[in-house]
């Protein structure tokens, strides 16, 4: 029997989020991007944001109770983009569909991540957004060269050729990782089968210094809605009055929420919470991208109280049965798979997809201090956003509508 020949397409993302008070003063609020979007280009972020919500809802319906979810769809997204340029026929086809970008040529795709990083990483020259992709090939395995050229020349991937029953190959690997994510993760690869032809790797590391700051010194425990019902949890509670947010209200839905900015406002951390004693699975459940949009387009900016809770969460994840639950089961499958345009061996297939994410959301430098409580128990909190119950997470670009990471916060303790 021929031994089967996996592919290891790795989504790797880690995300810092500081609430610094180093930072001395908001910038000016960027109102535009400094190009106009092509068609395709708002295609790809369209697509991307509906692969988004199919993603989480996979991935939250299949969670513990009480556990908390936080994936990057783009960091996926980009990763299995890459490995698209690979792959033929039904598999092509299955893929594409499960990305959601039908109607959009291989081309358009490669070209628009390629523009869009060039344009988004550019932004905020106070935000930190790093993408690096990379993609480590078995010594000597026959492989597609204009494969390498295309992921080079599009997704700017370092490709090399290692000799993978040497154990310290590992090892660079990792190294690559801990370097691409200043050292936040630094394992993705923990052994290398003698049938792994080929590691795809994406990496992303996200740091923003909040628009307005924190105060410090108003950081302290407060109540938070358990997940599993029983009660309320104490979580560190970061606090802030006069602090410059987005706020939205879905009337008799219950669903409110909103967003905190970074710099000059480009970035934003977006928050949605269910109704007071609802579901955040239920609103999950029922997410999708045009709901998304109509929400974010209710955001009112305002100066208001904030209270959102520290956070610091590593997740990590195998998202080979949601994506086969999603339809590309076939590009698992060595008997059916077909990644012609990767290597002439009949049965190359993804063995599996690996996520790591990392969060921290707090004041730098700064320890838990129970100086001043938060007024949770008044009747009457003055208008703001108050994060007090398990909700939907996300970091996106503003302006282009990008959705970098998305996540189910349920236990901010982590």
């Amino acid at each position: 029997m021929t031994p089967r020949r996996p592919l290891v397409v790795t989504a790797l993302t880690v995300c810092t989020l500081v609430a610094c008070d180093s930072f001395t003063g908001p910038p000016e609020r960027l109102e535009q991007l400094p190009r106009q979007l092509t068609i395709a280009e708002q295609e790809v972020i369209a697509s991307s944001n509906a692969f988004a919500f199919d993603l989480l809802r996979e991935e939250v319906a299949r969670s513990e109770p009480g556990s908390n979810v936080f994936i990057s769809p783009f960091s996926v997204s980009m990763a299995l983009g890459m490995t698209l340029n690979g792959a033929a026929g039904e598999t092509f086809d299955s893929m594409r569909t499960t990305l959601r970008f039908e109607g959009l040529t291989q081309t358009q795709v490669n070209e628009s991540y390629r523009d869009l990083l060039a344009l988004l990483v550019e932004l905020d020259g106070g935000t930190t957004w790093d993408v690096a992709n990379s993609v480590w090939a078995r010594q000597g395995f026959p492989f597609v060269p204009a494969f390498f050229d295309t992921v080079q020349d599009y997704f700017g991937a370092e490709a090399r050729e290692m000799d993978f029953g040497d154990p310290a190959t590992r090892d660079v690997i990792n190294q690559w990782v801990s370097d691409a994510t200043n050292g936040r993760i630094d394992t993705i690869v923990e052994s290398i089968s003698p049938l792994d032809i080929l590691f795809l790797i994406n990496a992303v590391y996200f740091k923003g210094d909040w628009t307005t700051k924190f105060d410090r010194d108003r950081t302290a425990p407060a109540p938070f809605q358990s997940a599993t019902g029983s009660g309320s949890i104490q979580v560190e509670t970061m606090n802030a009055r006069d602090m410059l947010a987005g706020l939205f209200h879905l009337g008799a839905t219950g669903i409110e929420g909103g967003e905190l900015p970074y710099g000059n406002q480009a970035f934003t951390l977006t928050v949605v919470m269910p109704p007071h004693g609802g579901s955040v699975e239920d609103v999950v459940a029922a997410l999708d991208d045009q709901a998304w949009k109509s929400w974010m387009e209710q955001i009112s900016y305002d100066s208001v109280h904030v209270a959102l809770p520290k956070m610091e969460i590593e997740y990590e994840t195998r998202l080979d049965s949601v994506l086969m639950t999603l339809g590309m089961g076939v590009a698992f499958d060595a008997n059916r798979s077909d990644f012609s345009n990767l290597t002439p061996a009949q049965d190359a297939h993804i063995s599996r997809v690996r996520h790591k994410t990392f969060l921290k959301v707090d004041e730098e430098g700064t320890e838990a201090a129970a100086a001043t409580s938060v007024d949770i128990g008044l009747t009457s909190l003055p208008q703001g956003l108050y994060v007090d119950r398990p909700f939907i997470l996300a970091i996106r670009e503003r302006l282009s509508g990008t959705i970098l990471f998305l996540g189910v916060i349920r236990d901010p303790r982590g």
